[in-house]
């Protein structure tokens, strides 16, 4: 009999639950094999786990699985991994693995959720990404009429030392809100990042101002022979199986797509709703101020903390009251709107859109980006800059 001690205790009030992955999946075949051993039918996990294998014959937990279940075969085993000689720190990822993705399979959220970091997405955005760090998980979201619906998620693998990246090479992935930057195919890159790979948008303009270094963060696939990694185990990077990487690659636009990722996944409440709407009507009086050249009007927009690229906010000031000066009329549209609130950063929204300016002496079309914060109950401008 498999002896029932660390691994099943871990599965204690999770087996008993329903398994919501595809009946196919590789994650529900594994849970299928899983829940045969705590039911003690050894010989119908072995099969499931066989079947498992011929379709992924790299995928380690797997193997691992298999090869305890030939030793069950054989007397009683005392712990999950527990063959002799087996490296130990191999097989506490492996376990670590083993226990993420059994939480996946049997604790999912319910799909009709919205993450509260998609307030708004762009006619442009067909798709966003979520990565939910603390359950190595990666969600995909469907842009239908400007809201988020849930298509499909991914195991994922983060840093070897958690979030919050601050320094280069700390082996941490950062939080935050990011975009799809290029798509680099197999044939350009090493074996480590497998199939391809996608870089992000890191740093952004919060995390220049907030002083993080690094660059060089990916989506990007496994190496040859290896299907999947332990959930901490890249050098900052998110890292898929390298199947998983082809599945998600269709969803992915270079330059548009955003991903957002998070300590932890939080749910849109009817309190978002309501600063969402708020936010919508200042970003339009915003906009209306400026066009109206009320300069006063326009500048309270702004935090007293802002900065552009180069620019504080007594220079901004300055600027804008020289610039307006010499205008006798202006024009602004706004299209193609986007809104994400920024992870553990409550009250703080990236927001995209495309404007068009025209004046008496000057006329530009160009992507925008502003980081609008609330400060003393008020939602005020604290970065503006080209996208």
């Amino acid at each position: 009999m498999y002896k029932q001690t660390l691994f099943f205790s871990l599965l204690c009030g999770l087996l008993s639950g329903t398994v919501y992955a595809e009946p196919d999946g590789t994650e529900a075949q594994l849970v299928k094999s899983l829940q045969s051993i705590n039911s003690n039918h050894l010989d119908l996990a072995l099969n499931e786990v066989d079947s498992l294998l011929r379709d992924n014959p790299n995928f380690k937990l797997a193997q691992l699985v298999k090869g305890d279940l030939l030793m069950a075969h054989a007397g009683v085993i005392n712990n999950f991994g527990s063959a002799a000689n087996a490296p130990h720190d191999k097989i506490e990822d492996l376990r670590a693995e083993a226990r993420v993705r059994l939480q996946r399979v049997l604790s999912q959220s319910d799909t009709r959720l919205k993450p509260r970091f998609l307030w708004q997405l762009d006619a442009l955005q067909k798709y966003a990404l979520v990565v939910d760090t603390s359950r190595s998980t990666l969600f995909v979201y469907e842009n239908v009429a400007g809201e988020p619906r849930y298509v499909t998620d991914f195991y994922i693998t983060i840093g070897k030392l958690g979030t919050e990246k601050f320094l280069s090479g700390d082996q941490r992935t950062p939080i935050g809100v990011y975009f799809i930057q290029a798509e680099l195919p197999k044939k350009q890159l090493a074996d480590v990042y497998g199939n391809g790979a996608y870089p992000l948008s890191y740093p952004n303009e919060w995390d220049r101002r907030n002083k993080r270094a690094g660059s060089g963060i990916w989506l990007h696939g496994t190496p040859s022979g290896t299907y999947s990694r332990p959930p901490r185990a890249s050098n900052g990077c998110v890292v898929l199986a390298n199947d998983d990487l082809n599945k998600l690659a269709p969803y992915l636009q270079v330059g548009i797509t955003p991903v957002i990722i998070a300590n932890q996944i939080d749910w849109n409440s009817e309190q978002d709703q309501t600063e969402h709407a708020n936010l919508q009507r200042e970003v339009e009086l915003w906009r209306k101020d400026w066009a109206s050249l009320d300069t006063d009007a326009y500048l309270k927009h702004y935090a007293s903390n802002f900065s552009s690229d180069t620019t504080d906010y007594p220079a901004w000031v300055k600027q804008k009251q020289l610039v307006n000066s010499a205008k006798s009329w202006v024009k602004v549209s706004l299209a193609n709107v986007s809104m994400f609130t920024y992870p553990e950063q409550p009250d703080m929204v990236v927001v995209n859109f495309e404007q068009d300016y025209s004046s008496s002496n000057l006329s530009n079309k160009m992507k925008k980006r502003q980081y609008w914060i609330k400060q003393d109950k008020q939602w005020k401008i604290i970065y503006e800059g080209a996208a």
